[in-house]
């Protein structure tokens, strides 16, 4: 006999409707022990138990090692698998506004759940009043886009002393191209000298998407020259701390880092507890004290890692118990470490074949692999880019359901990683980018060099280097996998149009040559026979 399990009602969550399907199958399989089912599989008896105890919704290996277990059909459980993992998921994103911000930046809007920085706000407050331009430097996964957004413009807001109150306050990130489509914002016109106070945001950005030497100094010259001498242009720039010996070589930059940075600093543990507790109690929530200490602790030990903490709550509160906050739910979402991982690999999960793979497309569009030693950063891409992928709206539907997970956010028409964190703490992640780094570079040069063809108006004689020509019959053998746009296929195919054109002209021209030679050595031939048979003729001396 089996062993006895507890009460379920089938009515009370996806899962548990998912648990008692179980149940009925294990019984009409003859009830045998989870002894028994575990020893046609790799999973204990506690894993297969927990399956169908309707507590936690189990991974879809675990659920079809059971139904295989009791003879049962997987590609149908499969099916039901997704359908109860899609039901969870829109369960969860259904209820109340959340109080944590999981992978996503905190906004100028989220003041009110921002807790744990005060200090720090003060100091770059007094920073910006000091210093027309100025800096705060801060590790990945250090608060720093948060800082700036949900600390310092509420502040600016409420500017009432010093330099004239901003006339505009404005957030940009530079982007590719940061001169030619920022540069209109470092200034503004009206009828009386404007007050902008502008925050460029992941300033590194400057250095891993701009590949314009001349654009990219001209940009910097924008910002620390106040380019509208009748206003009063005020800079804040944010810079990943990795990033900081490449603005040490611009004499610019190294003074403002030298003389007006602030360096985002870890939290002491009385600010990690409130940034733990205090967005919960805005909402009317508790948070277990065994749940705080433990976070504390967990955040204590891996750095900073303000991002694993919000996500690690974020789905810890998805799965409270009542309304408090328990370490029980931690525990099952994963933990500080593991719900990064936990949550990604639930999306992916719940993909069928075709859209996994667009979702792996997508997500290393948002990558650019860090070269010589420098980390892999995060790329924002266009939503039209991605939408192309794919056939129909498969694109567009795994768009949404990474959305809906918080793994990446839209910025008008642009999409990108809500987080660098996800890159570490999502191994298949990082297998994909490591497995396709050389690939991945190349993927940027093809792309960046689409766009510039596009610009132009397509010319038809796309002029490649023989070094990139190769990579590119390589990568159109592969490209049915690798996955390309419509444009990006276009300027593939115009180059190697233009590269065979070349390789026919340069035969044409050697055969050509060739046959000139030829040409020119028989009539020098029959020139030497012609004047040795008159030679040789009688009288002819």
């Amino acid at each position: 006999m089996g062993r006895h399990e507890n009460p379920l009602d089938a009515s009370a969550s996806p899962v548990a409707e998912l648990a008692d399907a179980l149940r009925r199958l294990r019984h009409a399989a003859g009830s045998p022990p989870y002894r028994q089912m575990a020893q046609h599989c790799s999973y204990s008896v506690a894993t297969l138990s927990r399956a169908a105890a309707g507590k936690q919704l189990p991974t879809l290996a675990v659920l079809l090692a059971y139904v295989e277990a009791c003879g049962g059909d997987t590609e149908a459980w499969e099916a039901r698998w997704r359908h109860a993992a899609e039901a969870l998921a829109a369960l969860r994103l259904g209820r109340s506004n959340p109080p944590y911000k999981g992978l996503a930046r905190f906004d100028h809007t989220d003041q009110a759940l921002y807790f744990g920085r005060d200090r720090l706000v003060d100091d770059l407050w007094a920073l910006t009043r000091e210093r027309r331009v100025s800096a705060l430097i801060g590790m990945s996964g250090s608060g720093k886009s948060s800082l700036l957004r949900a600390g310092l413009v509420p502040r600016l807001r409420v500017w009432d002393e010093g330099p004239p109150r901003p006339t505009a306050i404005r957030i940009i990130t530079p982007g590719e191209r940061p001169l030619s489509t920022r540069g209109p914002l470092l200034s503004s016109t009206g009828t009386r000298p404007p007050a902008v106070f502008l925050i460029v945001d992941q300033f590194e950005e400057l250095f891993t998407q701009c590949h314009d030497s001349v654009e990219r100094e001209k940009f910097v010259q924008a910002l620390l020259a106040d380019p509208n001498p009748s206003g009063q242009l005020r800079v804040v720039l944010g810079i990943r701390a990795d990033f900081v010996p490449s603005c040490l070589d611009h004499p610019g930059l190294a003074s403002v880092v030298h003389n007006a940075s602030l360096t985002v600093t870890r939290m002491s543990s009385a600010e990690l507890r409130q940034a733990i507790i205090g967005p919960a109690r805005a909402h009317g929530l508790v948070v277990e004290r065994a749940l705080t200490a433990r976070l504390t602790a967990d955040v204590a030990d891996n750095g900073f890692a303000l991002p694993l903490l919000s996500h690690a709550l974020l789905e810890t509160w998805s799965r409270r118990q009542g309304r408090t906050l328990t370490l029980d739910s931690y525990e099952q979402a994963g933990g500080l470490q593991g719900a990064i991982g936990q949550s990604a690999e639930g999306v992916y999960a719940r993909l069928d074949t075709v859209r996994a793979d667009i979702a792996r497309q997508i997500l290393l569009r948002m990558i650019i692999p860090g070269a010589g030693g420098a980390p892999d950063t995060r790329r924002s891409v266009t939503r039209a880019e991605l939408e192309s992928l794919g056939e129909g709206q498969e694109a567009h539907e795994v768009l949404e359901s990474l959305t809906r997970a918080r793994l990446i956010t839209s910025d008008g028409a642009f999409v990108g990683l809500a987080h660098e964190a996800l890159i570490h703490a999502w191994p298949r992640l990082g297998d994909w980018i490591e497995g396709n780094r050389e690939n991945l570079r190349f993927q940027r040069w093809l792309t960046e060099a689409a766009d510039a063809w596009d610009a132009v108006g397509r010319e038809p004689g796309v002029r490649i280097s023989p070094i990139r020509l190769a990579q590119l019959e390589a990568h159109a053998s592969r490209a049915s996998r690798s996955g390309l746009t419509a444009l990006e296929a276009d300027f593939l195919a115009a180059g190697l149009a233009t590269h065979r054109r070349t390789l026919r002209a340069r035969r044409t021209t050697r055969a050509m040559g060739s046959l000139l030679v030829a040409t020119t050595t028989l009539a020098a031939t029959v020139l030497w026979r012609q004047r040795r048979l008159l030679r040789e003729q009688p009288g002819s001396r």
